[in-house]
């Protein structure tokens, strides 16, 4: 208790001590026939920046999740590399390479162009620093930024770390992380695997455990709630699971991530719904009762998880990431959130606006209450009303607009959009088995196609058309006789309820006799 008291009080006279690195950083090296992974699924371009900076000196290692999914046989998606040479140091080594972040600075090493290029993430060890000590400002990273500027180790008054920069040895690195899955190095050249905090132990055990504390971890960065949340749904079908103290403060702790800018927070929101475990993630959030209250987009995204457009947009989500195609975020949510654009349209057509103007308005009013004012959302907002506009242009086939229509750069996206309503019953099946072939179809038989949809249309009108009877029309005078004497007998001329066709006499030209004599007939 003495030697505490006394560290405190250091602590307080040397606001930039740092705090001893805890006894469990224990480094263990494990051999390749122990850990077992398998240095084919090693991404070429990471074991190149690894295999570059050690050969001008420095210590280096693939870390974090990569590790995690090559211990586990999975592929990384992304490859980190962490090592002991400051940012300026990596870039220098570098033909292409990048300081980014403030927070924490960190250097992205890019290989390739355009599409095919690829961005390796070097982060510089870090110390493992006692926050209580660091520099302490009033605001965020936004209304702090002049207090923030020059300072390598600050927090808020909440404890939350807002700059993260001193560097330290790889063990108070280890320290320093998340969980124990993600705090482990592996070197590509010798194979060797280095574990500070029982990762091994815990991949055994199925485990997903805090580093330290969990309450003061998610303190620090609240992030690391969402971050928990992700992995025990990527790892729920490998049988792993958060560990009991670890998901203890969850709830209590979500009120922190308040204060956490709202970019950063929509981010971490799309990384959950985009890492191929969606539906697993709604699950996770409702387990950890966490299924309300994150953030208010991904509460809308749990609310309608269970109803059939947005489970099937979810799902399909989920199958592309696992074969490994593209999805884009502006798809997903443009699903999540066309219940909001469909009733708000259907009101203003209900209230008498024009159709096309109606769509327009109930497509800004669903943005600005959904996703507000963030970093980015121009081009995630362009797309997705590209979609959702798309949407009545689907109902007309006839003249130059399905020509206009194929060849637009969201029209895959919005026929996938259109596809999904039919799976659900929203539209008829046939309207997008019609737009799937137009748009593979050659010249004549999109020409078929188009006579197709105006014979539909026709029959849709004539179908829509009341039908109307005629009446025969009666000579009035037939009709005034018949009802003084009685109908006349069969077979009468006078029985036959149409009048009798006068007959028109033809004009002779003067001097033809045309079998009659010239001139006037005598009488």
């Amino acid at each position: 208790m003495i030697k505490k008291f006394i560290d405190k009080l250091i602590a307080k006279a040397n606001p930039g001590a740092r705090r001893a690195a805890p006894r469990f950083g224990q480094r263990v090296d494990v051999p390749p026939e122990v850990h077992g992974i398998d240095p084919a699924l090693v991404d070429e371009r990471a074991a190149d920046v690894v295999r570059v900076l050690k050969d001008a000196g420095f210590e280096a290692y693939i870390v974090g999740g990569a590790v995690r999914d090559l211990l586990l046989g999975l592929k990384p998606k992304d490859f980190d590399i962490a090592t002991d040479a400051t940012p300026e140091e990596v870039r220098g080594l570098f033909h292409r390479a990048f300081i980014i972040g403030k927070r924490f600075r960190i250097v992205h090493v890019v290989y390739g162009h355009g599409k095919e290029s690829d961005v390796i993430e070097v982060s510089t060890f870090r110390a493992f620093l006692d926050n209580s000590a660091a520099e302490q400002v009033s605001g965020n990273e936004k209304t702090s930024r002049r207090a923030l500027a020059g300072m390598q180790h600050a927090v808020d008054a909440s404890g939350r770390v807002l700059r993260d920069n001193v560097w330290g040895p790889q063990d108070e690195d280890a320290t320093r992380r998340d969980f124990t899955l993600n705090a482990m190095y592996y070197d590509p050249e010798t194979q060797i695997l280095v574990d500070y905090h029982h990762g091994i132990d815990d991949a055994k055990k199925k485990l997903l455990r805090m580093i330290g504390d969990p309450a003061t971890r998610y303190r620090e960065d609240p992030v690391r709630i969402i971050r928990a949340v992700r992995f025990a749904a990527k790892l729920s079908d490998l049988g792993f699971a958060l560990e009991l103290k670890t998901a203890a403060p969850l709830v209590q702790s979500q009120q922190l991530l308040a204060d956490v800018p709202q970019s950063r927070m929509f981010d971490e929101v799309l990384k959950l719904l985009q890492t191929g475990h969606a539906l697993a993630t709604i699950e996770q959030l409702h387990k950890l009762g966490l299924a309300h209250g994150i953030y208010p987009l991904l509460d809308v995204v749990v609310e309608r998880a269970d109803t059939d457009f947005v489970h099937a947009a979810l799902t399909d989500t989920d199958r592309r990431v696992r074969e490994g195609k593209p999805v884009a975020p502006s798809f997903l949510l443009a699903c999540v959130l066309w219940e909001d654009v469909r009733n708000n349209w259907n009101r203003r057509l209900q209230a008498g606006e024009l159709s096309l103007p109606a769509l327009y308005e109930a497509i800004d009013d669903t943005l600005n209450l959904r996703i507000g004012d963030i970093s980015g959302r121009g081009k995630l907002a362009g797309d997705m009303r590209e979609i959702w506009i798309m949407q009545p242009r689907f109902e007309r086939r006839t003249g130059r607009v399905p020509d206009s229509m194929v060849t637009q750069l969201r029209f895959r996206a919005g026929f996938d959009f259109l596809w999904l309503r039919a799976e659900v019953g929203e539209v008829d099946e046939a309207l997008a088995e019609w737009w799937q072939e137009y748009s593979t179809a050659d010249e004549q038989r999109r020409y078929d196609l188009l006579e197709q949809a105006r014979e539909e249309q026709k029959a849709l009108q004539r179908a829509k058309q009341p039908v109307v009877r005629r009446i025969p029309k009666t000579n009035a005078t037939t009709t005034a006789e018949t009802a003084a004497t009685g109908p006349a007998p069969a077979g009468d001329a006078a029985s036959d309820t149409a009048p009798a066709k006068k007959r028109r006499r033809r004009k002779r030209k003067p001097g033809s006799t045309d079998g009659a004599p010239a001139g006037p007939i005598e009488p």
